[in-house]
């Protein structure tokens, strides 16, 4: 797969960019540099889906977002037998099957390095070469205590250097705006970052946050503590509120509790809390995204990611709101 046939169409609303002239699969930051235009380039995060249904599902949303013309799409990882097998597979069909861009995620958790080397491997036969690198959280409890394998590595800065070394790789990273939860403090969580980041990744992608402020010390943390690793791409990730079932699973995400003035104008729009009124809810979800958004492209984010949940319609609004002139998804997307 070139770079051509990854991405030569104008996206609407934006002048034809002229790609850099690279061979094989572009990396991430060559795609944002290619999609600086008159907005600030977005993508998007998928995660694997767990059964027929979803996939299907999934897939609806996959189209729904190729005509929209994002920089990169990423493919969270699911370990462990089929649904380990099913991220793979369906992260090797973007790559081979659509115009999008795929990153795919690798986790430490729960894997050798003989099977680390082996997913790896398997991406690379699927034509991926961008993958984003995680420690990864422990099953069953985001923010419980961090186990290494036997025969694995305990930091993702090791599998940064682990991927970087198997071929060519193009690596991301996370990064956390009010720091990772096993962070002592948010000096040692730059140190982190700035280890990832030395080691070979090209850029990294922030946990959901909904605070701009957050981000934004981030970016100055990582700017003074290194200049050069700081010049790097930090991502902003968001996700619209699209009900009060999702709040739970953004605090999940975000590892911290959503800020009170967020909670507050979401129960307001709910209204009565035996019967919420639910299109309030989604309404005022999607207006916080879109006030985010236009903070994070006025303060120069170099993209904005965005979590679907592998629906497309909330993020198409937010899109919309923020004049990017996409294609609106229908309301079952």
């Amino acid at each position: 797969m070139t770079f051509d046939n990854v991405r030569r169409r104008s996206t609407p609303g934006r002048p034809s960019p002229t790609p850099p002239i690279v061979s094989g699969t572009p990396s991430v930051v060559q795609s944002l540099r290619v999609h600086s235009g008159s907005a600030v380039p977005f993508s998007v995060e998928f995660n694997p889906p767990r059964d027929a249904a979803a996939e299907a599902r999934l897939w609806r949303a996959v189209r729904q977002f190729e005509r929209m013309h994002p920089a990169f799409v990423s493919m969270t990882y699911g370990a462990g037998g089929s649904t380990r097998d099913r991220t793979v597979r369906v992260t090797g069909a973007l790559a081979q099957e659509t115009t999008l861009l795929p990153v795919a995620h690798l986790t430490a958790v729960e894997h050798s390095l003989a099977e680390l080397r082996s997913l790896v491997g398997a991406y690379a036969d699927s034509g991926i070469r961008n993958i984003l690198v995680l420690r990864g959280d422990p099953p069953g409890d985001p923010l419980g205590d961090w186990t290494k394998h036997p025969q694995g590595v305990t930091y993702a800065e090791e599998l940064v250097r682990i991927v970087r070394d198997l071929g060519d790789f193009h690596v991301g990273v996370a990064s956390f705006p009010q720091g990772h939860h096993h962070s002592p403090d948010l000096d040692s969580d730059t140190r982190f970052l700035a280890a990832k980041l030395r080691a070979g990744a090209e850029y990294s992608i922030t946990q959901m946050f909904f605070d701009v402020e957050h981000y934004l010390r981030l970016r100055d943390r990582v700017a003074a503590f290194d200049p050069v690793e700081g010049a790097k791409p930090i991502i902003p990730e968001l996700m619209p509120i699209t009900s009060l079932r999702t709040v739970a699973r953004a605090e999940e995400l975000c590892g911290r509790p959503l800020p009170s003035a967020v909670i507050d104008r979401l129960h307001r729009a709910a209204g009565d809390t035996s019967n919420p009124d639910q299109a309030a809810v989604r309404e005022v979800g999607i207006e916080i995204a879109t006030e985010i958004g236009q903070r994070l492209i006025d303060e120069g984010a170099p993209c904005l990611h965005f979590i679907t949940l592998n629906f497309a319609k909330a993020t198409s609004e937010v899109l919309n709101n923020l004049g990017y002139g996409v294609t609106a998804a229908p309301i079952s997307a």
